[in-house]
């Protein structure tokens, strides 16, 4: 309701050509802000602690990578010794090896597990019955928290040379197959054990992104005569992109990183050859070999590949008119 004396106000505005400009409330100084928000930091100071403790402080390690480093003398007293790490890292061939076979694991995994937990969610997203939905996310859900060693086992006695899949081809008069050792088909052992374990858990942000979906646009599809598949295609996926997007960008960070334990534990079973990735390349390497230059070297190369790729992929989300991981600062 406006007041006598504002209207008198605004009328002389109009008439003198003028405005009255917008009271600005002053900004709070950092002091008084952080002392109003401090319950609120308090509540972020554990998570803040974890990234500086075992994500920030550990890359300082990586000047190691420039010296001639012994854990015993410690970073101040190792010798510098430039590019040398790197160039025994390029000249040695087992590396390739494990630049090779992390390559087509990694690709294996974009092409079959990647879009797995998309399609259990839109399955799942489509189960008319609460309840039944309800229970088929708890045991997807399950495999996520059993340990690896105990995921290993379970395929070995599954497809294994003595699992349930050898016997049953040799009682049909086919020959014994044991996938467990075949170097050719390792990357899809892999993939398979990644899907089995983490597919179900992957379908928790797929399935918060389909709710968030307004359902006025599938009834407006509906009323227009879309049918099923056509409101999944105009709909369902154009809604659930950016995350779809956001999840791409962030693997392709961890391209060279294809799961330590996993590997390590089926390495020997196939041979290094054809087993050795990166991350236990750095393990055998600098570890237990005490090449700890060379070791830091490689991981120096992963992160900044990794790094790379989140950034590039992420400017081509903004050149296709995505937000990606970031927003625009252009924009």
């Amino acid at each position: 309701m406006t007041t006598p004396l504002e209207a008198v106000g605004s009328g002389t505005a109009r008439r003198t050509g003028t405005e009255t400009p917008a009271v600005v409330p002053k900004r709070l100084p950092l002091r008084k802000r952080l002392w109003r928000d401090r319950v609120m930091l308090m509540l972020t100071l554990p998570g803040l602690l974890y990234f500086l403790v075992f994500h920030y402080v550990p890359l300082f390690g990586y000047v190691a990578a420039f010296q001639d480093y012994q854990p015993y003398i410690g970073f101040l007293d190792s010798q510098w010794i430039g590019l040398q790490n790197f160039a025994t890292m390029l000249g040695d061939p087992r590396f390739w090896d494990a630049v090779g076979n992390t390559l087509r694991i990694t690709l294996t995994q974009l092409v079959l597990f990647f879009p797995a937990p998309i399609a259990l969610a839109l399955l799942l997203n489509s189960v008319v019955s609460e309840k039944a939905r309800r229970f088929v996310q708890s045991v997807v859900y399950l495999p996520h928290f059993i340990g690896w060693v105990i995921i290993v086992s379970i395929f070995q006695q599954v497809i294994g040379g003595a699992g349930v899949l050898p016997d049953f081809l040799e009682s049909i008069g086919l020959p014994r197959y044991d996938m467990m050792t075949d170097p050719d088909a390792f990357p899809l052992l892999v993939t398979l054990q990644v899907i089995w374990k983490d597919c179900g858990w992957g379908t928790i942000i797929f399935l918060a992104a389909l709710l968030s979906i307004p359902s006025e646009l599938y009834e407006a599809a509906a009323m227009d005569g879309a049918g099923r598949w056509r409101r999944l295609w105009h709909v369902t996926l154009p809604g659930i992109t950016p995350i779809i997007i956001l999840l791409l960008i962030l693997n392709l960070g961890s391209i060279l990183s294809v799961g330590f334990e996993q590997i390590l534990l089926q390495r020997d079973a196939v041979g290094p050859e054809s087993g050795e990735v990166l991350d236990t390349f750095v393990y055998f390497n600098g570890v237990q070999d005490g090449q700890w230059g060379p070791a830091a070297a490689v991981g120096l190369v992963k992160a900044v590949v990794g790094a790379a790729l989140v950034l590039g992929a992420n400017k081509v989300a903004h050149l296709l008119g995505h937000e990606g991981v970031y927003r625009n600062a252009g924009k």
